[in-house]
């Protein structure tokens, strides 16, 4: 590792060790941010949607680093900070059947409402229409990034692997979105 990359990430320990929840904050919202102009990238967008990739780094700095930070510790203090197996499987359904979905709702919400700007009325419709089809599909990935998070993840760094995770996730999504519209052209 080059000496600047030591150097920056030492300064974020620091942060980190003296402004949890505000390094997190900020982690989340830088890495929502890449994360969009990434996928805007990726879908063909010829110049980057500024308006669009601020509001997702706000939804980050507001909501996704802050809920995730008190999640964490809220979980860790429910469980004791164990990491056997059994109390890990716990964890991760917690996790599943609590913020996931809450999560979930919660993006598709605000997406639709903040960042495309639609009314109630639709983004509740094309909320009930994908929900569960959004939900099923979390299912079958988050429960084993949970498990690696919780087993192996100290509690200072779960946010910043759940946003990097997450980050990487929706460049996944979409590419997959942009292939199916590829497909059906």
């Amino acid at each position: 590792m080059s000496d600047y990359a030591k150097d920056a990430w030492r300064k974020y320990l620091i942060q980190l060790q003296a402004h949890p929840l505000r390094t997190k904050a900020i982690t989340a919202g830088v890495l929502a941010g890449c994360s969009d102009a990434i996928a805007q990238k990726i879908s063909g967008v010829k110049k980057i949607q500024f308006r669009r990739l601020l509001l997702l780094m706000l939804y980050g700095l507001c909501y996704g680093g802050p809920f995730a930070h008190y999640f964490h510790k809220l979980m860790d203090a429910l469980f004791k900070g164990k990491k056997d197996n059994t109390t890990v499987a716990k964890k991760v359904l917690l996790e599943q059947v609590t913020s996931s979905p809450w999560n979930n709702f919660l993006f598709m919400s605000y997406y639709g409402l903040v960042v495309e700007g639609r009314p109630w009325k639709l983004v509740k419709h094309k909320v009930g229409k994908d929900f569960s089809t959004i939900q099923l599909t979390a299912w079958k990935f988050w429960p084993i990034v949970g498990w690696i998070n919780h087993q192996y993840v100290p509690l200072q760094f779960r946010v910043l692997f759940g946003s990097f995770i997450a980050s990487c996730w929706s460049i996944f999504l979409n590419l997959k979105a942009r292939s199916a519209v590829i497909k059906n052209a």
